[in-house]
C-alpha cells in the first residue's frame, strides 16, 4: 500500500483543462494548500500537514503530471506550463469551496506557488515558497563549477527523446541520487517513503520532463512578461532556502525582494527536503506567515 498523510482523506478533483489531481485533505480551519517538489508527491507533507490540520483545513495535491494526479501528453509547451499547473490549484481548491487560500510551495510546488500568486492574487492570501529561487532567476544564478548541483535541469531541457529514454532507462538511480544527494538526514525518508517516491517516479518520466522542459521555455517567457510589466507577489511571501547564495555567488533575498515586497527569507540548516528534516521548523514558519 502507497502510505499517505495520516488521518487525511484520499480525493480526486478537477484542476484545469480537464486535469484530474489526486489530493490528500484533512483538518477543518482556514485552508492552507501545500505543493510538493520533486522527484516526491504529496506524501512529503506527512509531517507538516497533520500539525497544520490541528487548526486549518490542509490540501496537499498531487502536482498534474506526479504521484496519482493525471498525467497529460505533453502535446504542446502550455500543458506543463507553470501557469497551467497553477491554475490546476486554484480550481482544485474551488471545487472543495475555497475560493481564497494560503499556498506552500517546495521546490517545482514552489514554482507552481509563485506562478499562481502571480496569475491569481485574489485567491493566493499567503505564499510560501521552499528553496527555489523563480524560473527566470534560477537560470541566471546557475553559472560555472557550482551549477553542476543543477545538472537535471539542463537534461530535462533537451528536445524530446533522449533525456526520457535515458531517465526510463536508469529511473530508480537517477531519481534515487537525488534524494540521497540532498538530504541532511537519511533518516528523514525512510525506505517505505524512498519505496513510494522512486515508484510514482518511474511511473511518470514523460510528464517530470515535460515540466522539466516547460521551465527552460515557456516559464521563462511568462516570468519575463511579468518582470518587464512590473508585476509583483501581492500577498505576504515567506521563502525558506539551504544558504544557495553563498554556494552560488548570488544575493538570494535580493532575488526574491525584486518579486516580493512584502517579504520575509528565512536561512535553515535543514537540507533541501526540510518538510520531513525539519517539520517543526517549517510548520512554525507556515504559521508565522500566516499570522501576517
Amino acid at each position: 500500500m502507497t502510505p499517505t498523510v495520516p488521518g487525511f482523506d484520499l480525493v480526486r478533483l478537477p484542476g484545469g483543462d480537464g486535469v484530474e489531481l489526486a489530493a490528500a485533505v484533512g483538518g477543518s480551519g482556514s485552508p492552507v494548500v501545500l505543493l510538493h517538489g520533486f522527484p516526491q508527491t504529496h506524501l512529503m507533507w506527512r509531517h507538516v500537514a497533520v500539525r497544520l490540520a490541528e487548526r486549518h483545513t490542509v490540501v496537499c495535491p498531487d502536482l498534474r503530471g506526479y504521484g496519482a494526479s493525471d498525467k497529460p501528453a505533453a502535446t504542446g509547451p502550455e500543458v506543463y506550463s507553470k501557469r497551467a499547473m497553477a491554475a490546476d490549484v486554484v480550481a482544485l481548491a474551488a471545487a472543495l469551496g475555497h475560493e481564497r487560500f494560503a499556498l506552500v510551495g517546495h521546490d517545482r510546488g514552489a514554482l507552481v506557488a509563485f506562478r499562481a500568486g502571480l496569475d491569481h492574487p485574489e485567491a493566493v492570501t499567503h505564499l510560501g515558497i521552499l528553496d527555489v529561487v523563480p524560473t527566470l532567476d534560477m537560470w541566471d544564478v546557475l553559472r560555472g563549477v557550482p551549477a553542476a548541483v543543477g545538472y537535471h535541469l539542463f537534461l530535462m531541457a533537451q528536445p524530446p527523446g533522449l533525456p526520457e529514454t535515458m531517465i526510463a532507462n536508469s529511473a530508480d538511480a537517477f531519481f534515487g541520487s537525488f534524494l540521497d544527494a540532498w538530504a541532511n538526514d537519511p533518516a528523514a525518508l525512510p525506505p517505505q517513503v524512498r519505496a513510494a517516491y522512486l515508484r510514482a517516479s518511474a511511473a511518470a518520466v514523460p510528464s517530470i520532463v515535460a515540466d522539466y522542459r516547460a521551465s527552460a521555455g515557456i516559464d521563462v517567457a511568462h516570468d519575463r512578461a511579468d518582470l518587464d510589466a512590473g508585476s509583483q507577489l501581492a500577498m505576504p511571501v515567506t521563502v525558506v532556502q539551504q544558504d544557495w547564495g553563498a554556494r552560488l555567488g548570488y544575493d538570494a533575498a535580493g532575488v526574491w525582494r525584486a518579486w516580493a515586497p512584502d517579504l520575509e527569507h528565512r536561512l535553515t540548516g535543514a537540507g533541501h527536503f526540510m518538510a520531513e528534516e525539519a517539520p517543526e521548523e517549517i510548520t512554525g514558519m507556515i504559521r508565522d506567515l500566516l499570522l501576517r
